[in-house]
């Protein structure tokens, strides 16, 4: 237990107080101010006699290195209480910090201090019943009922102790999750060490003459005031909620001043405004310049980390933990668009790594369920593996015959479809880790390029093509002179598991690359080799568009979120946004690198190269359909998607790559997403994104 970090430890009749330091960034004479407080501290200690506590006072000032405020510690103690099941302890340090603390900003704040402590409180009770402590759960709820009753937001949170397995029900299972916890724990550490760093910051300026009073006065009963502009943001998730302000980056990139703390906004309790001008000699619009300059400079630097995960090296574990940092040099870290400052909208939590395949990935994709996710490598081994709360994989498969396509069942999520180069057909069973049924295809159509499972379950689309003439890449003109490669399109009953039809391909019978389903099946579209997107009635089995939407092959193609629109991607490396209601008619095209589109090249030594078309998703769109990620030489980038006119805008790279990410996936619960980006060297990058909504 830490005194100067956390806790002021009286002995026998005393209540327990948190007490803090100055952070030691912030100069020598915020450590001078720290000094005289500690020697006011132990006077007060020596007078009222209490000894052992001055004992302790002085072993941890001597092992005190970094001198200086912690947020971190403050999370530890948190998590101290909560592991201890010290419910009245957890309440008093919470009630400490919002009476000398919270109770100060102004009233547009408290939605978000109000869900900062529910998240506590989740946090704490979820624990309880992590550790099968069936009494501290019930003792929770029964010394809470009087406080938590009247609130909406815990009205079915009553009966979690009287469920089974409420991690397995889809009302508490989210916050089971280390995603939840993770994405609490981090967005209460930006929280506080934001409040506080521009309390400080606002009160150096301020009180220039005062410094033992710069960071202390906080905690004393003064005038109300609040930290530089923070964004409230009132969210339906808990997590989100908690995460009360804009994105440091934004802030330190825009010049306005309703992203700075205005003197005005602040009020001061020591000093004057005026009187500080007169004292430092400043004018006022010079102390302008010099707050908004030092305030930069502070959310540009990156608090102590403690909770984030640790699983790369150092240097990637600290461009994971807050939203100002970055993993690409070549990533717009925080977009203008005509010359206004925009929010970063997500924070990379963390990053993970799953190294278990030995060559290149050409699927990756995870489960409808979110919880599991199958990989596929060019040598044709399938992993199936979990991601929480550890990964851990489930499931190894090796096929004799090359595997070129797979495909999550919808119901029941344990079963994979795995599509082969030899006209075969796979129904695997990930749960009893064994294949259900073999179905042949087509043994003039022997290449299974794409399968695509309805969303009632109760069928599967399968697009088998011929032998193709030729193998790697396929020069300009190549594509235009050879004929597209033969193709069929097929529709099969998963529970009869036999063919039911064939789709009519017009103009001709091609090879289809891609086939996505809408929310409800009654819609597919494809993307084929002759560069047509054909969409089909699945209520009438037919063709009810098509038209040309690029040169060379479709290689990607999705619905949108609203759907009604299409998002493909074409080998000449256009993005296009195709409006399905006006055949043919583009409502965006934006042109990508061949990073993103492919053939992704990996050189080696000696001038070897490696050479690989594209055969999974290049693109996916995060839960609101507003962002897109897609691949690039070295991990995926995240773009917001604006009006034609505007363009693609990147917001975030992932990065973490040393080889080119070929496919990508992004699965979405809560406000905490899961990106997945797999590469040519065999790496899935598992990124845990919180968004910012506004």
């Amino acid at each position: 237990m830490s005194l100067r970090g956390v806790w002021r430890t009286k002995t026998a009749g005393e209540s327990r107080r948190p007490y803090y330091g100055a952070d030691s960034e912030y100069d020598v004479k915020m450590a001078s101010a720290v000094e005289r407080t500690d020697d006011l501290v132990r006077e007060y200690l020596i007078y009222r006699g209490f000894t052992s506590t001055l004992k302790y006072l002085d072993s941890e000032i001597k092992a005190d290195k970094e001198k200086g405020f912690r947020v971190d510690k403050i999370i530890d103690q948190l998590q101290q209480l909560i592991q201890s099941y010290d419910l009245t302890g957890l309440k008093e340090y919470w009630a400490y910090l919002d009476r000398r603390l919270f109770s100060r900003l102004e009233d547009v704040y408290r939605p978000t201090v109000n869900k900062l402590r529910t998240s506590l409180y989740r946090f704490y009770v979820i624990h309880t019943v992590q550790m099968k402590n069936h009494e501290k759960t019930q003792e929770f709820f029964q010394k809470q009922a009087l406080e938590l009753q009247a609130q909406v937001e815990w009205r079915d949170w009553f009966a979690l102790p009287f469920i089974p397995a409420p991690e397995q029900n889809p009302t508490f299972s989210p916050y089971f999750s280390r995603q939840w916890a993770d994405t609490f724990l981090v967005s209460l550490h930006n929280f506080l060490s934001v409040l506080f760093q521009d309390l400080v910051s606002s009160q150096r300026n301020v009180n220039m003459t005062t410094p033992s009073r710069n960071f202390f006065s906080t905690f004393l009963p003064q005038t109300r005031r609040a930290p530089g502009k923070m964004a409230p943001g009132p969210q339906s998730s808990p997590t989100q909620a908690s995460l009360g302000r804009k994105d440091p980056t934004a802030s330190a990139q825009s010049a306005k001043a309703k992203d700075l703390p205005a003197t005005k906004d602040l009020k001061m309790p020591t000093v004057s405004t005026a009187t500080a001008d007169l004292a430092t000699g400043y004018p006022r619009q010079r102390r302008h310049q010099d707050h908004e300059k030092e305030r930069k400079e502070l959310l540009s630097k990156h608090p102590p980390q403690s909770s984030e995960k640790k699983n790369d090296s150092d240097s990637d574990a600290q461009t994971e933990a807050f939203p100002e940092q970055t993993d690409s040099t070549n990533q717009t870290r925080v977009g203008e668009v005509a010359g206004a400052a925009v929010e970063q909208p997500f924070i990379k939590l963390s990053q993970e790594e799953y190294g278990e395949h030995h060559s290149s990935i050409m699927h990756c994709r995870v489960d409808c369920s979110g919880r599991r996710v199958a990989s596929l490598d060019v040598d044709g081994v399938v992993k199936v593996w979990a991601f929480n709360p550890i990964m851990q994989t489930k499931a190894t498969i090796m096929s004799k015959s090359p595997l070129l396509s797979l495909e999550w069942a919808a119901k029941p999520d344990r079963l994979l479809l795995l599509g082969s180069g030899v006209g075969t057909v796979k129904l695997y069973d990930t749960d009893a880790k064994k294949n259900l049924y073999e179905m042949s295809i087509d043994d003039i159509h022997p290449r299974i390029l794409s399968l695509a499972c309805s969303p009632s379950g109760t069928s599967f689309v399968c697009s088998a093509a011929a032998q193709a003439a030729h193998s790697g890449i396929v020069t300009e003109g190549d594509a235009r002179i050879s004929a597209p490669v033969s193709g069929q399109l097929l529709l099969w009953d998963t529970k009869t598991v036999k063919q039911q039809l064939q789709f009519a391909l017009e103009p001709g019978p091609v090879a289809i690359n891609c086939t996505a389903f809408n929310h409800n099946g009654n819609l597919l579209v494809t993307g084929a080799a002759d560069g047509m997107i054909r969409l089909f009635d699945m209520q009438r089995y037919e063709s009810a568009l098509s038209w040309k939407a690029h040169d060379g092959e479709v290689y990607s193609v999705e619905f949108s979120y609203d759907e009604n629109t299409v998002f493909s991607i074409g080998e000449d490396g256009k993005f296009v946004q195709w409006n399905i209601h006006r055949c043919g008619v583009k409502q965006s095209e934006y042109s990508l690198s061949q990073d993103a589109v492919g053939p992704f090249v990996l050189s080696g030594y000696s001038g070897y190269k490696q050479v690989q078309v594209p055969r999974g998703r290049l693109f996916a769109f995060d839960s609101e359909g507003q962002h897109v990620i897609t691949c690039s030489s070295s991990g995926g980038v995240i773009y917001r998607l604006n009006k034609a006119d505007t363009g693609l805008e990147s917001v975030l790279s992932l990065g973490g790559h040393k080889a080119p990410v070929v496919t990508v996936d992004w699965c979405s619960a809560m406000d905490c997403g899961t990106c997945l980006t797999a590469s040519m060297d065999g790496k899935i990058k598992l990124s845990t994104l919180l968004a910012q909504k506004p």
